[in-house]
């Protein structure tokens, strides 16, 4: 590595719900960081000492940050020691990852690089990606090279972050970190830049099997909904509750059963196990079933809804919940507030009360509908004939049950059981 690369200066390219936490944490280690990002709302907002989103512990970190000038953004690629990407991987029409962020990313990099730069992915993507990077910028750069000990060279890196919103600024610091170079050298200069801040084991590894890692931890986790969701069908019709039945079953030693709920969602879970079944769909029909299992979900619960609001004249529905998880306001690939959206256009003459007290409006695909309000929750719940759970949100934890009294509740979470 050459000295005048110290890694001193930290490039974070997106500053999403992973990228602002990690420039954060990378300032409040020391580093000075220079967050890029395409939206001038989110650059505005991060150069006055705010955050875009809410998460916990985030808002203080950044206003501390650039207050000291550890901290700053703008929308142009800087020339910088290391650069970590950290911007979206969706899936197109086939589940096969769209990479093209990635790709804009590693375009707007290659021509600051003079050599001995870290280029760390941080995008979770499928085996071979970090690998693409690498080419996409050494083709708009053939000056460089990959190899290692060299003026010229570059060190690419895969670091998949395994945080949990919520809880992302304490996850960021104390967990472990799967961390794979193309080469050794760049696992190493990867690992010693992450140590400036992460106090869980840094896992030195190879860039495909770090891809995969992430890949298979969430593939997992989805598989393991997949069987709960598919036994809350199973037992609804049996006359079972399905959270005692898991609960019961969890006492056994060796099972850990995960909870149902209304679906699947987040950029994680509900994206990431298709990654695998993009790269050998013949060998992965069960990861591919268990998200089959969980994309249907929401249609079932839906059907419930609208199975109970066809005995009623002109229902209103009070939909709890809109964002993928609890107590946070990321609505990314969120089943509950397609369920919610769906009611809207299936509901007839009724109207739907939607209830997230995490937001300040409804997301633009209401927008279309005149049946549908953002309302606060006991006024929500006063005016419904049918109170549906969908996110376990505290507030919806604290509500006096005795108010769902001659209501129709259904009860996605089992948080009212």
């Amino acid at each position: 590595m050459s000295s005048q690369h110290p890694l001193d200066t930290v490039a974070v390219i997106g500053l999403g719900y992973i990228g602002l936490p990690t420039a954060a944490v990378l300032a409040q280690a020391g580093k000075k960081v220079i967050g890029v990002d395409v939206s001038q709302r989110t650059v505005d907002a991060v150069n006055a000492g705010t955050v875009p989103f809410v998460e916990e512990g985030l808002e203080t970190v950044v206003a501390g940050t650039v207050a000291q000038g550890k901290l700053t953004a703008q929308a142009q690629t800087p020339e910088a020691d290391a650069y970590i990407v950290s911007v979206p991987t969706p899936f197109l029409a086939d589940h096969e990852a769209d990479l093209s962020y990635i790709e804009a990313a590693a375009r707007g990099i290659a021509p600051t690089l003079s050599g001995g730069e870290l280029v760390v992915l941080e995008s979770t993507a499928p085996p071979g990606t970090t690998e693409h990077m690498a080419d996409v910028i050494l083709e708009a750069r053939p000056d460089l090279t990959r190899d290692p000990g060299l003026p010229t060279s570059l060190y690419f890196s895969h670091a998949p972050e395994r945080v949990l919103p919520g809880r992302i600024m304490i996850e960021m610091v104390e967990n472990d970190r799967i961390i794979g170079g193309l080469t050794p050298q760049a696992a190493e200069l990867n690992r010693d830049l992450y140590a400036s801040f992460c106090r869980g084991e840094l896992l030195l590894t190879d860039s495909r099997t770090a891809e995969m890692a992430k890949l298979t931890e969430n593939a997992f986790r989805d598989v393991n909904i997949a069987f709960a969701n598919e036994l809350s069908l199973i037992t609804q019709k049996q006359g079972i509750d399905v959270w005692e039945l898991i609960e019961l079953a969890n006492h056994h030693p060796r099972v850990n059963i995960l909870q149902p709920g209304p679906g699947v969602g987040g950029h994680c879970i509900a994206v990431d196990p298709w990654f695998i079944v993009s790269a050998d769909r013949e060998n992965s029909r069960l990861i591919a079933t268990a998200r089959a299992v969980n994309d249907s979900k929401p249609e079932a619960v839906l059907a419930k809804v609208l199975a109970r609001a066809d005995r009623l004249k002109n229902p209103t529905v009070a939909a709890l919940g809109l964002a993928f998880k609890a107590n946070i306001d990321d609505l990314r690939q969120s089943p509950s507030k397609n369920i919610a959206v769906a009611l809207t256009e299936r509901l007839g003459e009724g109207t739907v009360l939607v209830v997230e007290p995490n937001i300040d409006a409804l997301p633009p695909e209401f927008d279309r509908h005149d049946n549908v309000e953002l309302a606060e929750l006991d006024d929500a719940v006063e005016r419904a004939d049918i109170v549906l759970l969908l996110v376990d949100h505290d507030p919806f934890r604290a509500l006096d049950r005795d108010k769902l009294q001659e209501k129709v509740v259904i009860d996605t979470k089992g948080l009212w059981r």
